[in-house]
């Protein structure tokens, strides 16, 4: 097992290797206005923010409960023949954030090992950490999503969730991906936000953020408010989320991207509708008030109500509502033999 961090030889602008693999949790207001024209730099500096406090933030775990999750999206997309001849041996997720999708995934029995990548040192950081202390076999590498850092025919899988909407020539991207699996090999990437679903999703969490901080300054309320200090750097935090999501895609474009990239056997699959709906806004409302202050109680009805409107989005919603409206895009293609 290896938990060593790699510096990619091409990195962030005006990043050399040496100060790229140091995490900056905390930019500055400077920072973030420089950010503003430099799409990667802000990728650094809002993932580096948000690495170490990530799983708690997206109520990520390592357990059961994440490794189905991890699982039923890799089953939804990929097709029922191929999940039969798991496991991969070698596999390499893209925009690792905290380690969520491959990590669980190696977990599931998708893959042996694995190579963790992220544009954020503090990500990779994490990543590793997290996959050394659930005893896998990963490495951890700092790495651009349009330069992979590997040779070419490496890998038996490629793997990403909520990646490809950050990155900004998301075809170049793909045929990177194609350059390094093996000839056979696929990727499967979950997570991808719809055109259709950003116009409800983003809408409801903004609204809510503006609610809960304006209440929050209600006599007898006070206890329900972060420190405003915190409540700057949120803000702070969320001009950089605002720079890095890039795209949105419909479930056609993104399978056209893959083509052009030189895959075949593409398809795509879409996931969450009314509990994209829910879960926005009550991820916001987590954020917006101070940690613990929501309880156990409303951890449980927040857990259970999504696992149930994922039910109906599945069972129901599916059935009636066009594929494009549900909020998570994923797609799977194979590297031609």
């Amino acid at each position: 097992m290896s938990s060593e961090l790699q510096p990619d030889s091409a990195q962030v602008s005006d990043v050399d290797a040496d100060a790229a693999l140091v995490p900056n949790p905390h930019a500055t207001a400077e920072q973030v206005e420089a950010a503003r024209h430099d799409s990667k730099l802000a990728q650094v500096l809002y993932h580096d923010w948000e690495a170490e406090t990530y799983d708690e933030k997206w109520s990520i775990s390592y357990d059961k409960r994440c490794v189905d999750y991890a699982r039923n999206l890799f089953d939804a997309t990929v097709p029922f023949d191929e999940q039969r001849k798991l496991p991969y041996d070698n596999a390499l997720e893209l925009g690792c954030g905290s380690g969520f999708f491959l990590l669980n995934l190696i977990q599931a029995g998708v893959a042996r090992r694995g190579s963790v990548t992220d544009l954020s040192p503090g990500m990779v950081k994490v990543a590793t950490r997290n996959g050394e202390n659930l005893g896998l076999d990963i490495d951890g590498r700092v790495a651009d999503a349009e330069r992979i850092p590997y040779d070419d025919n490496t890998f038996d899988l490629v793997v990403g969730h909520a990646v490809l909407h950050h990155i900004p020539d998301v075809e170049l991207s793909l045929r990177e991906v194609v350059r390094v699996l093996k000839p056979g090999g696929r990727f499967v990437f979950a997570g991808e936000p719809t055109n259709a679903g950003e116009n409800y999703a983003r809408p409801l969490s903004t609204l809510t953020w503006k609610v809960v901080t304006n209440a929050t300054r209600l006599p007898g309320l006070g206890g329900w408010r972060r420190p405003q200090a915190e409540l700057d750097e949120s803000s702070r935090a969320a001009a950089l989320e605002a720079i890095v999501d890039l795209h949105t895609f419909s479930p056609g474009q993104l399978e056209q991207l893959a083509r052009n990239a030189g895959a075949v056997e593409v398809s795509t699959a879409t996931t969450e509708f009314t509990a994209a709906m829910l879960g926005w806004p009550l991820r916001t409302l987590e954020a917006a008030v101070p940690p613990g202050r929501l309880g156990w109680g409303y951890a449980k009805f927040a857990f259970h109500s999504w696992i149930t409107l994922s039910w109906v989005d599945d069972n129901l919603w599916r059935r009636v509502v066009p594929k494009s409206w549900f909020y998570n895009v994923m797609i799977t293609g194979v590297k031609p033999s």
